[in-house]
């Protein structure tokens, strides 16, 4: 990918003052990243959150639920297939009257994108973390925005399509190695990189439950984990029920997810992934 004259130095050598998302796993406590879409075609809220005063109306919503983070995203990877890609103009469009407003509300703000550009772009409109659901091996320029900015990035694991064959530990732990590598040569300290192993993206339902279970053999990485389960196919191969009907199943994945090594849940229902964290971390606390 050709980089921009914008990525290539438009900031200089602009960062960061400070990590929060550092301080905040320094709290010692799961964190929560509360979804905000503000997309026609998410796989489970797309539509709700595209008018900006609705948007961040929820924005804080979350936050008075108990979000530590504010995820915000302006096209749908649809775990399943069938998204429509946005153009780079159309996804900042989207963001515009949104995502400043956000960062305004004195919690960290997450930009979930899968373009250079559109990160740098939110990035210097108060975005404090870059998710990209292809793990800086989608677009070149990723990393090295990331590194210029000195900000978090969420790498998470992803393929085109699922392969039943597969020891899926064994494939997200290669793909980890070749994310942290990209970093490295792009400048991004290993202590800036949160590992997602990309629940429902490019997996079986049973390597999702997979990657759940087994989840405390990626903390050899030595990195903190995000798990984002929230309303995923594989709680309707279970159970079944629509995306919308799927919490119970959503909030049991991420106590599994925290009893076996996660630092970060990404979820659509904050209040009661706040809750059940509450819950279950004074249940242990007192045995």
């Amino acid at each position: 990918m050709a980089v921009s004259p914008r990525l290539a130095g438009a900031h200089g050598d602009q960062t960061h003052a400070h990590n929060p998302l550092a301080e905040l796993l320094a709290l010692g406590r799961p964190l929560i990243m509360g979804i905000l879409n503000v997309t026609p075609d998410s796989f489970s809220d797309g539509g709700r959150f595209l008018d900006p005063s609705g948007a961040l109306d929820h924005a804080r919503r979350m936050i008075a639920e108990g979000a530590d983070i504010l995820d915000i995203g302006a096209e749908s990877t649809r775990p399943y297939g069938g998204a429509v890609p946005v153009p780079m103009e159309e996804e900042i469009r989207r963001l515009t009257p949104v995502l400043p407003q956000a960062v305004a509300l004195r919690v960290p703000v997450s930009i979930d994108t899968m373009k250079a550009e559109v990160a740098d772009w939110a990035i210097a409109a108060g975005a404090a973390i870059i998710n990209d659901v292809w793990g800086l091996q989608r677009e070149a320029a990723m990393a090295g925005v990331a590194a210029r900015w000195g900000v978090p990035v969420i790498v998470m694991h992803n393929r085109e399509h699922a392969d039943p064959s597969l020891d899926i530990i064994a494939e997200i732990a290669e793909f980890f190695a070749r994310s942290l590598e990209i970093a490295a040569h792009a400048g991004l300290p290993r202590k800036q990189i949160v590992l997602d192993p990309g629940i429902g993206f490019g997996k079986t339902a049973e390597q999702s439950m997979i990657a759940i279970a087994r989840l405390r053999e990626l903390k050899s990485f030595g990195l903190p984990i995000l798990v984002g389960a929230s309303r995923k196919r594989f709680i309707a191969r279970i159970s079944p029920a629509s995306p919308d009907h799927r919490l119970g199943g959503s909030v049991a994945a991420h106590l599994a997810a925290v009893s076996n090594g996660a630092a970060i849940i990404r979820t659509h229902d904050v209040a009661e992934t706040a809750q059940a964290l509450r819950v279950a971390a004074a249940i242990e606390a007192v045995q």
